[in-house]
């Protein structure tokens, strides 16, 4: 099986690289929870790198997502793409940042969970997927839900509900 660039990066952002990240603290000895671990490597990586990256690349080559993820033919979706890669890079860059920004990766997972878990949900109602959408909907679906579990927890655990 070949594997192309778009799918050989969402399994490095998606899995290997957050987990490696995670594994790379446990043995150095952190102690924080293990969950919040998993949620703030799975935001750096699955929220701020991959949704900065895909910004970037949506506003310099809006065709790899109209044509080459969404089927859209032509240039008259461009606009459109190139508008989500803006707030792309915007929630990419919340994510990215939330290593050295205190608070902010709770944020991020927050922005960029609900982001990538709608994304997801209208790619699950779309017939006649191709596989690289299909690729991007199960990647939005689970970072998504990561992303999201782990602001809830943040937000719960400021608030005090214990």
């Amino acid at each position: 099986m070949k594997i192309n660039t778009y799918t050989l990066t969402i399994i490095l952002l998606m899995f290997v690289l957050p987990i490696l990240s995670v594994a790379n603290e446990v043995i150095a000895g952190s102690d924080t929870h293990l969950l919040l671990l998993i949620g703030k490597w799975f935001v750096f990586w699955g929220i701020g790198v991959r949704l900065l990256t895909a910004g970037i690349r949506q506003v310099l080559k809006p065709d790899l997502t109209s044509d080459g993820i969404l089927g859209i033919k032509g240039k008259e979706a461009w606009q459109l793409v190139r508008e989500l890669g803006f707030a792309n890079i915007g929630i990419g860059l919340i994510g990215f940042l939330s290593l050295n920004i205190a608070g902010w990766s709770f944020a991020a997972g927050l922005a960029g969970g609900l982001f990538l878990l709608f994304a997801g949900i209208e790619h699950v109602r779309k017939k006649n997927r191709n596989s690289e959408e299909t690729l991007a909907m199960v990647s939005d679906l689970i970072v998504g839900l990561i992303g999201l579990s782990y602001a809830f927890a943040g937000i719960i655990h400021y608030i005090g509900w214990n």
